[in-house]
């Protein structure tokens, strides 16, 4: 929300930003105070996990659901695969996905438009922003009791603060919509397998953005080997192959993979 280049603590001193920084640090920390001192904001969680294997590119739960991934298709100039998050799934055998979606609660929209109203943009913004910070906070708070209690995968870790920062854990927790899974519409699925709408108030809107806006959701990964990447650009062969496993038409799902396509869907033969 700031246009502030730098590293915390360092950028306090910052010859050409310090002040700024100065300013708005102890700012919100002061809007940070009132969050939590008079509870304004109610963040809610849940999670579940599912018996699952990997069928080419998808991901098939016990329970009838699919969660359809995609593959890189660029050239890489090393030896590590092209991947999918299918990838992380055994094909066979025991094993299991979990989920999730975690919320700041409605109240973050509610009190930021209560300062449009007094003409204060600023504090506006900062709750807003600072809420966005609670969901990721909420959801690296659950992904670790993912991993040492509730899956309980990884019982014995015990990392620092700086070793989470850098994500030394094991497992990996990807979203849709972002570069590992980037076709949003894959919530859909999760949503409905989290009830999330029931349990914790979290909606999806006609283009599967989450309401409220300080939200945060996605699978939960927990093959020893798992990673984040990029799936990058596609061809239309993948297309295809995605608009057969979702049960579209081509055009369809040219138009939600439009960001990605290595192709012009318009042009002429």
């Amino acid at each position: 929300a700031w246009d502030l280049a730098g590293q915390f603590p360092q950028i306090l001193e910052d010859k050409i930003v310090g002040e700024a920084a100065t300013s708005l640090w102890n700012d919100t920390q002061g809007m940070m105070q009132q969050l939590v001192g008079e509870a304004w904001l109610k963040p809610k969680a849940v999670v579940g996990f599912w018996k699952a294997n990997s069928v080419g590119d998808d991901i098939h739960l016990q329970s009838g659901e699919v969660f359809h991934t995609l593959r890189q298709q660029m050239v890489k100039d090393n030896t590590r695969p092209n991947f999918a998050m299918s990838d992380f799934v055994a094909p066979e055998g025991d094993d299991w996905i979990g989920g999730f979606c975690v919320t700041a609660g409605p109240q973050a929209e509610e009190i930021a438009k209560e300062f449009i109203e007094k003409r204060d943009d600023y504090s506006s913004i900062m709750v807003k922003a600072l809420a966005d910070r609670f969901a990721e906070a909420m959801a690296e708070y659950m992904h670790e009791r993912v991993r040492k209690e509730l899956w309980g995968y990884a019982p014995d870790e015990d990392l620092g603060n700086a070793e989470l920062i850098k994500e030394k854990y094991r497992g990996i927790r990807p979203a849709p919509g972002y570069p590992s899974q980037p076709e949003h519409s894959e919530k859909e699925t999760l949503f409905k397998l989290l009830e999330a709408e029931d349990r914790i108030g979290v909606e999806l809107t006609s283009s599967f953005a989450m309401t409220p806006a300080a939200s945060v959701s996605g699978l939960y990964f927990a093959h020893p080997e798992s990673v984040y990447f990029a799936v990058g650009r596609i061809e239309k062969d993948q297309v295809e192959d995605y608009a057969r496993r979702k049960g579209w038409d081509t055009r369809k799902a040219e138009r939600w993979l439009a960001p990605i396509l290595n192709y012009d869907p318009f042009a002429v033969d």
